[in-house]
């Protein structure tokens, strides 16, 4: 682990809150639902992507699956008048961005993450004026105004990439302290400050209910988020992101996987190596998003119906700075 006085977390009040809930979030498919809504899809010319953190029956429905930005850059490429956007606020935010021509809809507009709140344009102010040769590198899990406010945007999968080619040595990593730390280790050449946000989910994750399920499972590999506490990361096999994990729950040789993130992947897990005769565990007290569960099929159904819930397009400024920070990730991504 680095120095604080090297690798600074900034202070702020953080208002943590623990949000899991004891069930796997999996509820049976209403059939009847699912196929109104995959009609009314087809009549508005409208695709439907979910995020692998919903429940299950809404992954069912959905046309894609995946991560949060590689669902928005799946979307600008397709010919679609409508995105009905299965996730959180700033997915849907994302989304916009890069489909500036095509409706987006969210089902539950109060589904938020909590994170994304974590950094304020005071924190980044304070960081240009003090530290020389800096660089602002954003989280994708961020709101549109503070990805305007950055030199580029990341996301769990390239972070490490895309950090490591930047000139600069002083990099302000936003809003996620615990991916931000996850690189700097692998940075050292690099001095890292840590903006204090957190997932909540991932933050709340015990150790030693990991530890508990090793002790059951001696021959299981342990599969973390980098959004985990490096606490917590200690006791990983594998770290990646929400795509990796499945992938490599999928495609491993394991028997036997413990899995640190939110449950809702459970679902896509299952469906890839049914038959395959895996056994996979999650924490005791289950990481269940409650944001990710606002999202229902009925609230699919009546945004498709009603056309509700249109996200709005951020300011010109706004818009066009995030662009760029967004524009600025690919590029350093190849």
């Amino acid at each position: 682990m680095k120095d604080n006085a090297k690798n600074p977390v900034l202070q702020q009040d953080e208002g943590k809150i623990l949000v899991h809930q004891d069930n796997d979030g999996e509820i049976p498919l209403d059939t009847e639902l699912a196929k109104e809504i995959r009609q009314l899809a087809k009549e508005q010319n409208a695709v439907i992507l979910a995020h692998y953190y919903v429940t299950g029956d809404v992954q069912d429905v959905a046309d894609y699956i995946g991560d949060s930005f590689g669902l928005s850059k799946t979307a600008s490429t397709l010919d679609c008048d409508k995105i009905v956007f299965c996730g959180v606020k700033f997915m849907g935010e994302s989304a916009k961005l890069l489909s500036p021509n095509k409706q987006v809809l969210m089902p539950a507009p109060d589904a938020d993450c909590p994170m994304a709140h974590m950094v304020t344009r005071e924190i980044i102010d304070k960081c240009r004026a003090e530290y020389d040769d800096l660089a602002v590198v954003c989280y994708v899990n961020s709101n549109a105004d503070m990805k305007a406010l950055s030199d580029v945007c990341v996301t769990s999968s390239n972070a490490l990439k895309i950090v490591s080619k930047l000139p600069q040595k002083n990099i302000l990593f936003i809003p996620d302290r615990h991916l931000g730390h996850y690189i700097s280790e692998q940075l050292p050449e690099k001095n890292f400050i840590l903006n204090p946000g957190f997932c909540p989910i991932h933050e709340a994750i015990s150790l030693d209910e990991v530890k508990e399920l090793e002790e059951e499972h001696p021959n299981a590999k342990v599969l973390m988020h980098p959004e985990c506490p490096e606490w917590i990361l200690t006791e990983a096999d594998y770290i990646g992101s929400t795509s990796g994990i499945i992938k490599e729950a999928v495609e491993g040789d394991a028997e036997e996987y413990i899995i640190c993130t939110v449950v809702g992947v459970k679902h896509q897990i299952l469906k890839e190596t049914e038959g395959s005769g895996k056994r996979f565990y999650f924490p005791k007290v289950t990481p269940v998003c409650p944001n990710m569960r606002k999202v229902t099929l009925e609230k699919v159904r009546d945004v498709l119906k009603n056309g509700t819930n249109e996200v709005p397009m951020p300011s010109d400024d706004i818009a066009d700075k995030a662009r760029e920070s967004l524009a600025k990730m690919l590029e350093l991504a190849k």
